[in-house]
């Protein structure tokens, strides 16, 4: 496996209600988060991996138009267990922020290396049950995104 970059994204998958999408990791059971993962390349666009994880991790096309950058990014430091993955001495990641809305709660088709579980809760409920900070303090800002939209 080759290193993974320390750049990161977050994409918070909800419906016009503000139902959000979580999953399960599989090596982490109990760990809830929206959809995440690392750019593939130094030369990879935020909103290019963002689009193909996913697809990657759910099966659904984040078509351009559908995905919106917050323009906001969260520099935070990597969990120790998983600084293995990175170039060494790397300590923190900086996480770029998306949503994606989709028209209902859909299923989706899992990356059973990835994850292990999904379902849909009312965003107060996913915001409690996410074990990151950061895909935590998106959903509790998501109303106020949407309502700008």
């Amino acid at each position: 496996m080759s290193e993974k970059l320390p750049v990161s994204v977050l994409v918070v998958i909800h419906t016009p209600a503000l139902e959000v999408l979580l999953l399960e990791r599989a090596t982490r059971p109990g760990y809830w988060q929206s959809v995440t993962g690392s750019l593939e390349r130094p030369d990879e666009a935020p909103a290019d991996a963002a689009r193909r994880e996913v697809s990657e991790e759910t099966g659904i096309d984040a078509a351009p138009q559908r995905l919106v950058c917050w323009n906001l990014a969260n520099a935070f430091e990597i969990y120790a267990h998983w600084r293995g993955r990175f170039p060494p001495g790397t300590t923190h990641n900086t996480e770029h922020v998306f949503s994606l809305e989709v028209p209902e709660p859909i299923a989706v088709t899992l990356a059973p290396l990835e994850h292990r579980a999904q379902l849909w809760l009312p965003w107060r409920e996913a915001a409690a049950k996410c074990f990151s900070w950061s895909n935590r303090d998106a959903i509790v800002m998501l109303p106020a995104r949407s309502a700008a939209v």
